[in-house]
């Protein structure tokens, strides 16, 4: 009997890899705070989603967008520090949770490797 590890793994490889190339768009976006005219980017947690729930093998190319700021800056910035900052935060918990689930299923394997 093989065990195919894509498929006991779930998701969690693919959203732990989406999490990382997140927190370096949103440190990014939180360096350049200041920047007249930076554009706010993130990546599109939907379409991931999506694509994973249709089945499609994930690259790791994801699609990036800027973001419409709630209140428009004279510098034409559209980094809200606040926000980005909640959204830098929240991000790391969710790739918390998504390594913690990716550790369980290690370990869910490991022990049936070892017949417990």
């Amino acid at each position: 009997m093989t065990i195919k590890l894509d498929e006991a793994l779930g998701v969690h490889p693919q959203l732990l890899d989406f999490r990382v190339e997140r927190s370096k768009i949103l440190a990014s976006n939180l360096a350049n705070a200041e920047t007249p005219g930076y554009q706010a980017k993130d990546l599109d947690f939907s379409a991931l989603m999506t694509g994973l729930n249709a089945g499609m093998p994930m690259s790791r190319e994801y699609q990036t967008g800027y973001r419409v700021p709630h209140q428009a800056s004279a510098d034409g910035n559209t980094v809200e520090l606040g926000a980005e900052q909640a959204r830098f935060s929240q991000n790391a918990m969710d790739f918390q949770t998504s390594l913690t689930f990716l550790n369980m299923k290690i370990s869910g394997i490991r022990g049936a490797i070892e017949g417990k």
